[in-house]
């Protein structure tokens, strides 16, 4: 069967991390660092305090966050060495500050996941109690669907233990074949693939083929289509792929 939108995932960007010039600071060191002994380590530490001085005289490099940090972690690096057996080189594989920072960055990123995954399940739950609403009072109809109304639509598959109401996916496949609301991007008629199940994508395959056909039809008379595409999910689908390419042999 050719499904009717590819099954392609449109990745969202993730937020950018603030700029933090003394951690950057601090990385470059510790890259500059690697493999260092006590000697090179001494002799980088010295060029950083030459660097201070000197930034020290401009007003506009007096205020240096990132080369405090780079000459205090030389600074640390130059004590960590000397305090180490003859012949050590540094590694911030085995650097403990190092070790503690990472852990401590791993726990904040993983709290920071924790809380934005409840946020989106409450988000999530508080859009499907209002769609049961709109259905609920024969609304559904007048809302455009938006982002995350899949998510939503599945919260409430769940919460019925495995059903759905008939309306909600008769709602979502007609706003996917008339290209409304979310739907208007393209990428989110292609991640609509990945997100809703067989039947609601075979529907709106045939909505959009049946109203291509027939111009000005009203939906109400193509409510066959959602009974077709339930049970015969497949065939359905491969009936609009069939009236697609009729179409375009036509044109």
């Amino acid at each position: 069967m050719t499904t009717p939108w590819p099954p392609r995932r449109t990745a969202r960007p993730a937020p950018r991390e603030p700029v933090d010039p003394a951690r950057i600071g601090r990385r470059v060191v510790r890259r500059r660092a690697k493999g260092m002994d006590t000697s090179a380590v001494a002799a980088a530490l010295e060029d950083a305090r030459f660097d201070a001085r000197q930034n020290s005289r401009f007003e506009d490099l007096a205020d240096d966050v990132r080369g405090r940090a780079e000459l205090a972690e030389w600074e640390r690096l130059d004590q960590l060495l000397a305090a180490a057996p003859a012949g050590t080189v540094y590694n911030p594989d085995t650097d403990p500050v190092v070790q503690d920072e990472l852990a401590a960055e791993a726990e904040a990123a993983a709290a920071a996941d924790r809380e934005a995954a409840v946020r989106e399940a409450q988000r999530i739950a508080a859009r499907a109690d209002e769609l049961q609403a709109l259905c609920e009072l024969s609304t559904l109809e007048q809302t455009e669907p938006r982002d995350g109304d899949e998510a939503a639509r599945d919260e409430l598959t769940r919460r019925a233990g495995g059903y759905v109401q008939a309306d909600v996916d008769a709602w979502l496949a007609h706003a996917l074949a008339a290209h409304l609301g979310h739907y208007r991007d393209p990428a989110a008629c292609e991640a609509a693939a990945g997100l809703l199940p067989l039947p609601v994508l075979a529907h709106a395959a045939l909505l959009a083929e049946l109203v291509r056909l027939v111009p000005g039809v009203d939906m109400d008379q193509l409510a066959f289509a959602a009974r077709l595409a339930i049970a015969e999910p497949e065939a359905v689908g491969d009936l609009a792929a069939l009236l697609a390419r009729a179409r375009s042999g036509a044109s």
